[in-house]
């Protein structure tokens, strides 16, 4: 799965924390109700890309 996700591997532990520090800081202050996928690309991959399922 993540060999074919266009980052190529997992997230780590870092980037994960990345994403928290900013929505739980002032910068990201204005951000509510929203959802982050934090996933490598997969998601989009799968909808718009090469992992697009077939009909």
């Amino acid at each position: 799965m993540f060999a074919k996700c266009p980052a190529g591997r997992p997230g780590t532990a870092d980037e994960m924390a990345n994403i928290a520090e900013l929505l739980m800081s002032d910068a990201g202050a204005f951000i509510t109700g929203s959802t982050f996928l934090a996933d490598g690309g997969a998601t989009a991959s799968y909808y718009y890309g090469p992992l697009q399922p077939q009909e």
